[in-house]
């Protein structure tokens, strides 16, 4: 299953673009509207779509993403019931790789065994979990990798060059690398420290990189194309969400991934 991420950048690589990962967390505005704009996603040219497990204490999130979960909360949505989005939209027809970012209280709870084997029954290619330190990591890494699900590690720009090097010798389907010493928001430009960074995590990555936090524009893509993967997109998505109305939000997500493809 994890070999839908590897094709999804080996894709990118012989197109020679710029993936693109929007984010949406699980159940904002609903459930139903999780269903309709997560194949709008894929429509518009998102190349893995990540998937927010809402969680009372999203502690590496900005005021945004907290909205969107919190809603999502209100609504009733825990880790079950996200995994069984994953597999509705799987049965719908989509293809595109989903990963999972959730913190990792929830998780222990179903049990790692019991979640990385639901993972894989119900389509989920990979997970992220912001707060799981490398350190305490491979419990959960080990049965991600006994049913074939990436388990996603995170890099700071404060992550030391020992820390780099370990985290990057395990990792798999690809490395997030976070651009800011902050939380999640969208910003105007990014940090004009990212490139050193990057080329510090290229020195031992031997998977794609991902560039995510404060990402938001086609420029902001742009910028990056040079040094990175992919880059992922939250909370200029989830701003655009709550902007629209119901009826509207299908095409407008999908115009929004197409933009920062360059498609339009």
């Amino acid at each position: 299953m994890m070999n839908r991420i590897k094709n999804s950048f080996n894709t990118l690589k012989e197109k020679g673009e710029m993936g693109i990962i929007p984010y949406l967390t699980v159940g904002f505005p609903s459930i139903e509207d999780t269903m309709n704009m997560v194949p709008a996603l894929a429509e518009g040219g998102a190349d893995i779509i990540e998937l927010g497990v809402p969680y009372s204490d999203p502690l590496a999130d900005g005021t945004t993403i907290q909205r969107s979960s919190f809603q999502a909360l209100l609504n009733g949505v825990n880790l079950k019931k996200c995994l069984d989005v994953c597999k509705d939209l799987r049965l719908n027809g989509l293809t595109t790789p989903l990963v999972l970012m959730g913190y990792y209280n929830p998780i222990l709870r179903f049990g790692l065994k019991e979640f990385a084997l639901s993972c894989k029954e119900n389509g989920v290619d990979g997970i992220i979990v912001p707060d799981l330190p490398f350190e305490e990591s491979w419990p959960l890494k080990k049965e991600c990798q006994e049913n074939e699900i990436s388990f996603i590690p995170l890099l700071a720009p404060t992550s030391t060059d020992i820390r780099i090097e370990k985290t990057c010798q395990n990792a798999d389907g690809f490395i997030y690398c976070v651009s800011l010493t902050g939380v999640t928001g969208a910003r105007q430009e990014m940090g004009s420290s990212v490139p050193e960074f990057i080329n510090r995590v290229k020195k031992y990555a031997k998977v794609p990189i991902a560039i995510g936090f404060g990402i938001s524009q086609r420029q902001h893509v742009e910028s990056l194309s040079t040094i990175a993967n992919a880059a992922v997109v939250g909370s200029a998505l989830i701003d655009t969400i709550e902007k629209t109305p119901t009826p509207d939000r299908r095409e407008v997500v999908k115009s929004f991934i197409s933009d920062l493809k360059g498609r339009s």
